[in-house]
């Protein structure tokens, strides 16, 4: 009867353990459930730049901004958004011929910028802090890729400072539509995330 009853004290004492095994396990699920809806919205996002729509007036940003703030990995954050955007890039160039620039490097820096953006914004994500952060990333963006298009000479401005100023100032009037669409762009992806942790709670819980 010690034996048995030793036995059944120690079976006892592994219960924690396998309870614990099983919130592990439950916790791995929902995180790799986590990246897939975040990854989701991501490609949602890098395909819609095949729609028409007005120029600049682009998911790109928000795509960068919502990687950083919900991709717990800072490395995948910025490898996920980045690989979607050249994978959106290779079809449209190969439907569109729009897909490769001179310039393309600035706008990869960009989004790895507001990437950066969205760690600061983890745990924050308030209506306010998201609308802050999508203008200061348009803000940042515009100043990164007019830079690009400066340094690569596409356009004819002169490599001088009067150039790189001339550059911004006729940028200015398709800035509009940068804050625009980062801010429509924005609220799908956080929006939509949103409304799906109301009815899957478990996305609440970590972040992907």
């Amino acid at each position: 009867m010690g034996d048995l009853e030793g036995s059944g004290e120690e079976c006892l004492s592994l219960i924690p353990e396998i309870n614990h095994i099983k919130n592990m396990n439950q916790f791995i699920q929902n995180a790799d459930n986590r990246l897939k809806v975040v990854i989701g919205f991501i490609i949602l996002g890098a395909l819609s730049r095949l729609i028409p729509h007005p120029f600049n007036f682009t998911p790109i940003a928000a795509m960068a901004l919502f990687g950083g703030t919900y991709i717990k990995n800072k490395r995948l954050a910025f490898i996920i958004p980045l690989t979607a955007m050249l994978l959106s890039d290779i079809v449209m160039q190969l439907v569109k011929h729009t897909g490769f620039y001179p310039e393309m490097w600035s706008v990869y820096l960009g989004m790895m910028i507001i990437t950066s953006i969205g760690f600061l914004l983890r745990g924050h994500e308030q209506r306010a802090t998201i609308m802050v952060s999508s203008l200061v990333g348009s803000i940042l963006f515009f100043a990164v890729t007019n830079f690009g298009t400066w340094t690569a000479g596409t356009v004819s401005y002169p490599m001088t400072m009067k150039g790189l100023m001339d550059c911004y100032i006729a940028g200015i009037p398709f800035f509009r539509w940068t804050v625009l669409g980062d801010l429509f762009y924005n609220l799908v992806f956080f929006g939509g995330f949103a409304l799906l942790r109301v009815f899957f709670p478990q996305l609440i819980e970590k972040r992907a």
